[in-house]
């Protein structure tokens, strides 16, 4: 039985969850994800439950350990939670999706003492192969509150029996295990050469839910570093004839001199 927790998030572009607890109730997070906590809050860091289940936890890219939040004082106690990049964070009840949810990798930000967090693997070796981010995902289970973070903006589909949805495997967010998932190969040459969305799409068939984000970590990372490469090449070029590297070093501020 996961405790009963509320939650008031805070901000727009760059959000943060804030939990109030009740004396004796708790919420787990991922080490790291802490903001502020009020006095009489304990933190218990562990595994979560022996060391398969931190192993397991490393898969998904999250941290071998998960801290629990504990309040053991009187009235209400806070902590808070921030997002890990700019986006959205989702609560989900998850009592109303049967008690499970599935999410990307590294969606998952905080959920009430009770849920528990397991590695989903999809159900064909295809998606394992080819779908990149698709293939390793979360559960969250439980019959308590959960917080996801999605990139981006946020965008909700609720999918009818049978109405399907193809989807870049990186803005898939997460969805009900109501709605089935399957990887398919974007066919033609010329798309998988220069369509510039990758080879696959996840393929999500109703009924259920889908969350979908329009800003991936990934994608952002990607964009991040092509810009610094290309900054870097620039500033190279530019100082070339007046004294190349070593000049560019003294400019460009990388080395003492």
């Amino acid at each position: 039985m996961a405790d009963v927790i509320d939650y008031k998030i805070y901000g727009d572009d760059m959000q943060l969850v804030e939990v109030e607890l009740d004396p004796g109730e708790g919420v787990r997070a991922e080490a790291g994800a802490m903001m502020y906590m009020e006095e009489g809050i304990e933190m218990q860091t562990s595994t979560g439950g022996g060391l398969f289940k931190g192993f397991k936890r490393m898969i998904t890219g999250e941290s071998f350990f998960i801290t629990t939040f504990l309040f053991n004082g009187k009235g209400k106690g806070h902590v808070a939670f921030g997002a890990p990049y700019p986006g959205k964070i989702i609560p989900l009840d998850l009592e109303k999706f049967g008690g499970k949810f599935l999410c990307q990798k590294d969606a998952f930000l905080c959920a009430a003492q009770g849920i528990e967090i397991e590695v989903a693997f999809t159900k064909k070796i295809g998606a394992g192969l080819f779908g990149g981010e698709g293939f390793i995902l979360q559960r969250l289970e439980g019959d308590g509150r959960a917080f996801i973070h999605a990139g981006g903006t946020i965008i909700k589909k609720v999918l009818q029996p049978g109405e399907t949805l193809r989807v870049d495997t990186g803005c898939l967010v997460a969805f009900a295990t109501s709605v089935s998932y399957d990887i398919q190969f974007v066919g033609g040459f010329k798309n998988s050469l220069f369509g510039g969305e990758g080879l696959f799409l996840a393929k999500m068939t109703g009924p259920g839910l889908v969350y979908l984000q329009s800003l991936p970590f990934s994608r952002l990372a990607d964009r991040i570093f092509a810009a610094s490469r290309f900054q870097q090449r620039g500033e190279q070029k530019g100082i070339g004839g007046i004294g190349g590297g070593l000049l560019g070093g003294i400019l460009g501020g990388d080395r003492n001199y």
